[in-house]
């Protein structure tokens, strides 16, 4: 099993927050076995660990494990009682006519074959969002996200709802890795294969806040964007400058 260096952001005897990189799962995939997850990485040098909520595999961004039991079902009570906040920034597709926005739509999780979380107002269950315009960059964006509930995908699917899709979704969106040549037509890459300046999902765990499960304080972290993450949004940014200078 391939292992991926993985930065941890807070350590105490109780809370372990790490900024998890792309490509690696939260927990085991039971059709999958070898696939990389967190555990395994994490436990031979920080001891037994508890997952208390997820990321998808492809999203970067902050984390917290739970060091004990205790811990864990402080912490859970804290997710599901809505005490955590959670801010997500996404590169997505399309620009929002508005500047803000709280999306309303009832989903319902694994609701096909592909597991896909679905908008569903008849059996879905309530689902809210709060969404942001942080940069409009031409035919892209950049939002942040704030969900105040916990839905499988829920981030994906009300951007995807909304005509925003997170760029290179594979089940929401059109999976496409997003390419240089795509803003540069110019552009010819020094290997006989262009490498995608983003090959997997445009959505990165930005922030977290929630409280200390022992002496309950407010405590807040935060995560950088990854290389491929800052790599796009830099030559979006480049792009909508010069498009700027030529406007004006």
């Amino acid at each position: 099993m391939q292992r991926k260096r993985i930065s941890v952001i807070y350590s105490d005897t109780d809370l372990l927050v790490i900024d998890k990189p792309s490509g690696i799962a939260c927990t085991a995939d039971r059709y999958d076995p070898q696939a990389l997850h967190l555990l395994p990485i994490l436990e031979p040098q920080h001891g037994k660990l508890w997952v208390v909520h997820r990321l998808d595999r492809d999203t970067s961004g902050v984390l917290v494990l739970a060091r004990n039991e205790t811990t864990h079902g402080v912490l859970n009570e804290q997710f599901q009682n809505r005490q955590v906040r959670k801010i997500y920034h996404a590169l997505v597709i399309g620009t929002p006519g508005w500047d803000e926005k709280t999306i309303e739509l009832a989903l319902r999780v694994d609701a096909d074959r592909l597991h896909r979380t679905r908008v569903d107002p008849d059996r879905g269950k309530p689902s809210v969002t709060r969404v942001r315009v942080l940069q409009k960059l031409g035919a892209f964006s950049l939002l942040e996200a704030q969900p105040l509930s916990g839905r499988t995908h829920q981030i994906r699917v009300h951007l995807a709802a909304a005509g925003f899709p997170v760029m290179v979704d594979p089940l929401y969106g059109n999976g496409e890795p997003f390419l240089l040549s795509r803003l540069k037509p110019r552009y010819r890459p020094s290997e006989d294969e262009e490498k995608p300046l983003l090959a997997r999902l445009g959505l990165h765990a930005a922030e977290l806040e929630l409280n200390h499960p022992v002496d309950n304080h407010r405590m807040a972290w935060s995560a950088p964007y990854s290389k491929d993450f800052k790599a796009t949004l830099y030559q979006l940014q480049k792009l909508q400058k010069k498009r700027y200078k030529i406007d004006r």
